[in-house]
């Protein structure tokens, strides 16, 4: 039997469809400094492009 990888399951999700969902990077300090324009498109979850996205699918056998 193949475990879940729990670092990759705390840090993406799947989506319906079956592909993985990120946050953006950087956006827990420092936050006075970036415009508003970049914060609000942080907001946003992102999709991981399936080159990346194909090894972290293996990682995650029995999806979340």
């Amino acid at each position: 039997m193949q475990k879940t990888k729990k670092s990759v399951a705390k840090r993406f999700k799947l989506s319906a469809k079956g592909k993985l969902i990120r946050r953006t990077p950087g956006f827990r300090h420092l936050l006075a400094a970036k415009s508003t324009k970049q914060k609000r498109r942080a907001s946003r979850d992102k999709l991981v492009d399936v080159g990346h996205a194909r090894p972290l699918l293996r990682c995650l056998p029995h999806g979340l």
